[in-house]
């Protein structure tokens, strides 16, 4: 009887003689395979070649290089991933991982090799918060390499991050904001500025504002989407940043008097562009109708900072601000979050902590008056007691 030949990607298990297990793989022209006390461990390692030839990887053992790992990896992926963020792993791993730790192979990978790439970026350059989501790109695709069997253990887990520090962060006080909106008054962005600084929007979201999501009666406006830049397809429109980024934010009256003169500039600009408008309904478009283009309000966000005489920061300290104004004025933690769109109060204490530590000097004055008690002299006189406060005398009767 000929002998059965096993085709690429066919395992087999058999016990030996010497009651171990033995599992095996083909993999083209090759068969691999390992044995093991127990069954269920050959059943699991054969699972796990099995699927990592699914991905289109060979059985090279040791020789698996990020490189080779993380397209595979993402590309298994993209059915599970907003277009979005999908677009935003790709870049991740082109620009911040391949070109640093690419050829190393994925069993020869350590723990100080990750800490040292994540010190590498940060000292050139790259934001903490970047190299944050390095981390986290690295991290889920290193635990799913377990998951095939291509390493044991995660050499990201547990690695230090560079610490955030608030010279990254920064926020114009309210006379900088009075000066920064005053200047603004002769840009077509002066409503964008101004929305931006009393609700804490994100750029895309600002960009993405339809009128369809004002409520002008209730004062109200609805975050729905946000405006991305997507490789191959242009502007298009995506969901929040998060869950709770759909939101809807209080408007007070000023903010609504300007946005009403804005929307009649809007008009005006549709009537001089004629047919060549495209009409998208939304509240910040370009001079011609279509979603903003960033470089532009960039310019322009320089320019208005110049005017006014401010050091140049960037658009999206304006959020920053917002947080900074709302939480130095006593709005509690809860709302400031539900107007930000983060997806817990946690992370507004995370990133704004040290607002509360600044605060910490006008909380001990308050609670100094608050707790501490009048002094009083208590002097016996025959029968009664007089008791003597710091400005009068009254004697009980």
């Amino acid at each position: 009887m000929a002998k059965k030949i096993r085709g690429h990607g066919e395992g087999s298990i058999h016990q030996r003689s010497s009651g171990s297990w033995r599992a095996q793989i083909s993999s083209g022209v090759k068969r691999f395979g390992k044995t093991f006390k127990k069954k269920t461990d050959a059943q699991d390692w054969l699972r796990k070649m099995q699927n990592q030839l699914e991905m289109g990887l060979e059985i090279e053992g040791g020789k698996l290089t990020l490189a080779q790992f993380l397209p595979k990896w993402l590309e298994m992926r993209k059915t599970s991933l907003r277009p979005s963020t999908l677009y935003q792993y790709r870049q991740i791993i082109r620009d911040h991982i391949i070109p640093h730790v690419g050829e190393i192979p994925l069993r020869d990978l350590r723990l100080a090799r990750v800490e040292r790439l994540y010190a590498n970026l940060h000292s050139s350059g790259v934001s903490v918060r970047t190299v944050q989501f390095v981390h986290a790109v690295l991290h889920a695709a290193l635990a799913k390499a377990i998951n095939y069997g291509h390493i044991g253990r995660n050499p990201a887990h547990g690695a230090s991050l560079p610490r955030s520090t608030h010279s990254e962060m920064n926020v114009l006080d309210a006379n900088q904001v009075t000066q920064f909106l005053i200047a603004a008054q002769d840009s077509r962005y002066e409503a964008l500025y101004s929305l931006a600084i009393h609700t804490g929007m994100r750029q895309g979201e600002l960009f993405g504002l339809k009128w369809t999501d004002l409520n002008w009666s209730q004062g109200e406006l609805k975050v729905q989407r946000q405006v991305k830049l997507e490789t191959g397809k242009g502007w298009t429109f995506a969901d929040p940043k998060t869950k709770r980024g759909r939101r809807t934010i209080k408007l007070g009256n000023e903010i609504l008097k300007l946005l009403r003169t804005h929307k009649k500039n809007q008009d005006a600009q549709k009537s001089i562009t004629g047919s060549s408008w495209k009409e998208s309904g939304l509240v910040f478009p370009s001079l011609a109708g279509t979603p903003s283009n960033p470089s532009n309000l960039r310019k322009d966000f320089l320019e208005v900072l110049d005017r006014a005489g401010l050091p140049r920061i960037r658009f999206h300290d304006l959020r920053h601000t917002a947080a900074s104004l709302m939480l130095s004025n006593g709005i509690p933690v809860n709302v400031v979050s539900n107007r930000l769109g983060h997806s817990q109060p946690s992370t507004t204490l995370d990133i704004y902590s040290h607002l509360f530590s600044e605060t910490q000097a006008d909380a001990a004055r308050i609670m100094d008056d608050l707790v501490t008690p009048i002094k009083l002299d208590m002097r016996e006189f025959g029968n009664q007691k007089v008791i003597q406060g710091e400005n009068e005398t009254y004697t009980p009767e």
